[in-house]
């Protein structure tokens, strides 16, 4: 109980504090509303249950380290619970006699939950506090070709680290200590942590007892309201921007389906970003939400390989950049720095292969990978400052409709099968439509998955037919590559070509993961919605209808690993048809330690395919051959054309002790003639 003065002076304390917290709090989202667009509130019921689930879960955090997430959620649910009991502390505090709940079972229940969750928040603060600054854990840190704001290169993280550290332990542990005086003269069984440490107390008489209580209240309540002010300033922010990030974030037709540019609308001066306004609101809203736990970092197949790129530091680059000038951009104030003066090198832009890891695994819901595509937007539209092995994709869909700069016929890949694929011309009635891609008409091994697809659908009896030389580039590499316009370009024509064949009324079969994945999803922003299936699905479902006869003793001939491609897999949720299209052809899977959601990039992604790889510490293809090598299987299987030229040259390089092949290939070697 609080004597009149000190009462007074909390409440004196409360205001000073909600005054000051107001300004800063304002300051963070006017530095927000400084970014491009709006943050997403339509919804708003549904999308509250997502921030709140996302507050619960942590993100689903337990999927990536496990141990220290346990850790983590041991720290961030008492953290949450505390609002609960600092709240009940005050009232203790201020109403005479004031039992929260009462003696009973439910009372007791929450003394319980608030004593034990004081012992897991302070013993998962020491293990974090000892992984970062005594085992000096290497996830934590970056390595010396990672390009570092000069606060983050100081020791910023560090400092930030163990201020938010201490500030968290000794809030809770001068609540747990005045809990402890507390039932050293009133005994309470629900507090088993508390009664522990008050037997340190026994000598001390009932006023020394009473003044420590006293201490312990104030110092316990004091470090809130002196924290809270300086809570936009620190990682600690993710506390709450973490699910407000997923509650506002958009609602994306697929994990890595980028936002158009509206190339017809004159008032648009700027295409990509530059700096650190020229970013959405959401995606300056990482930057607050950011843990700084670099699990990004550690999924990232550039990082991973060496190369200058870390998403996790471009997250702490902009928060520190942000942090630096935070009065100025909240006031307005022109931000003509460039991001890739801070934030992230020019060579690191070009490292990455959107493969959507860095998205995926974050659990503060932040998108690292749209940052880089929207910097390469304006490296390629404003700048005209891009790799030059590119020069040659984008000219080749300028010209040719395709990459690889072909003028060929685009049916040649047909020639040596028994039977005619038919065109949309010779076949008008079809009933699904094989979208054969720009590799599979031109690159000599993704003919042979086009053929084994065609051959697969031959012998199942299905009405299809292809494009043939109406067919272009679906215009992912020029999207992926920066070169917004050309994508918007070859977009319109093939809308237009699909259309007028009508397949917008029709199954489109893809055999491409990136075809998949533009057709079916990024094409919905220019108003085309195609049904858009991946070959290994709809083979899937030929062989579970039974419209194909296999010879199981073909598929059992050594073991097969499936490589997930990450615009199948991450990109579109699609893990089992793949799979399951294989087993139920009597093929023995063994699947790699990365799989599935946590997949690794073969490398080819977001145009790396076309240009030189950014100079690392080993090949991205090599490491993810190797992965599949290890398992023993004598066959590493694929659903991409790119994965397919990817590991295979890996192969290659290894000197060829596994077989690669595409589903397709797969189950069309197994036919029963």
């Amino acid at each position: 109980m609080l004597t009149t003065l000190e009462k007074i002076l909390f409440v004196v304390a409360v205001l000073a504090s909600l005054a000051l917290t107001r300004i800063t709090f304002v300051k963070m989202f006017k530095i927000i509303q400084r970014g491009q667009g709006k943050l997403r509130l339509d919804d708003l019921p549904k999308r509250a249950l997502k921030g709140i689930a996302a507050l619960v879960t942590q993100g689903g955090i337990l999927r990536n380290r496990p141990v220290s997430s346990l850790f983590h959620y041991g720290v961030a649910w008492g953290f949450i619970f505390f609002m609960l009991v600092n709240l009940v502390d005050v009232l203790e505090g201020y109403v005479p006699g004031f039992r929260f709940l009462g003696d009973g079972v439910v009372g007791g229940v929450y003394r319980l939950l608030a004593d034990l969750f004081s012992a897991s928040v302070l013993i998962g603060v020491v293990y974090f506090l000892v992984r970062r600054f005594i085992a000096k854990a290497p996830i934590l840190r970056f390595r010396e070709n990672i390009k570092l704001h000069p606060a983050v290169a100081a020791g910023g993280v560090m400092r930030d680290s163990l201020i938010v550290g201490f500030f968290i332990f000794l809030h809770i542990g001068f609540r747990l200590l005045g809990a402890s005086f507390d039932v050293a003269h009133r005994p309470d069984a629900w507090q088993p942590v508390a009664s522990a440490l008050s037997g340190l107390w026994r000598g001390l008489s009932p006023e020394a007892i009473e003044v420590a209580r006293h201490v312990c209240w104030w110092a316990a309540l004091g470090l809130i309201l002196a924290f809270l002010p300086y809570f936009p300033y620190t990682k600690h922010a993710h506390l709450f921007m973490g699910p407000f990030n997923f509650m506002t974030r958009p609602e994306r037709k697929a994990l890595g389906a980028l936002e158009s540019i509206n190339f017809d609308d004159q008032s648009i001066q700027q295409f990509g970003a530059a700096k650190l306004t020229d970013l959405s609101q959401k995606h300056i809203l990482d930057a607050f939400a950011c843990i700084m736990c670099n699990r990004c970092q550690e999924v990232c197949p550039a990082y991973t390989t060496g190369k200058p790129l870390s998403p996790s530091a471009l997250e702490v680059n902009k928060r520190y950049w942000i942090r630096e000038h935070f009065d100025l951009l909240a006031a307005g104030g022109e931000d003509g720095t460039p991001m890739l003066d801070y934030a992230i090198s020019e060579s690191a832009v070009w490292a990455c292969t959107s493969c959507g890891a860095c998205v995926e695994v974050c659990p503060v819901g932040n998108e690292p990978m749209f940052d880089i595509l929207n910097l390469r937007r304006n490296q390629v539209l404003m700048e005209s400052n891009f790799p030059a092995a590119l020069k040659g994709a984008f000219t080749g869909m300028e010209r040719n409709a395709n990459p690889w700069q072909m003028s060929d016929d685009r049916m040649a890949w047909t020639a040596p099968l028994t039977f005619k694929v038919p065109t949309v011309e010779d076949n008008p009635d079809y009933e699904v439509l094989y979208w054969v891609g720009c590799a599979g008409a031109f690159d000599p091994n993704a003919q042979n998955i086009a053929r084994a697809t065609a051959t697969v659908l031959h012998a199942a009896g299905v009405n299809f037919a292809v494009l043939g030389n109406q067919e272009m580039c679906t215009g992912d590499v020029a999207r992926r590559a920066g070169n917004e316009y050309l994508f918007f370009e070859m977009a319109k024509a093939n809308i237009e070509t699909l259309k007028g064949v009508g397949a917008d009324k029709k199954t489109i079969i893809a055999g491409c993961p990136h075809c998949l994945h533009t057709l079916g999803k990024e094409y919905q922003d220019f108003g085309a919605v195609f049904n858009v299936v991946h070959h290994t699905q709809y083979i899937n479902g030929l062989v579970g209808a039974g419209k194909l006869k296999l010879d199981a003793a073909r598929l059992k001939a050594g073991a097969v690993t499936f490589h997930d491609p990450c615009y199948l897999g991450r990109h579109n949720g699609e893990y089992d048809a793949p799979r399951a299209a294989l087993t139920a052809g009597g093929a023995t899977l063994v699947e790699m330690p990365r799989s599935r959601r946590s997949s690794f990039c073969c490398g080819a992604g977001g145009a790396q395919v076309w240009k030189e790889e950014e100079h690392g510490t080993q090949a991205v293809n090599l490491n993810r051959f190797a992965e599949a090598r290890a398992t023993g299987a004598a066959t590493v299987a694929i659903g991409c054309p790119f994965c397919a030229r990817m590991l295979n040259d890996a192969n290659a390089a290894e000197g060829a002790p596994m077989q690669v092949k595409d589903v397709a290939e797969l189950v069309a070697d197994a036919l029963v003639a």
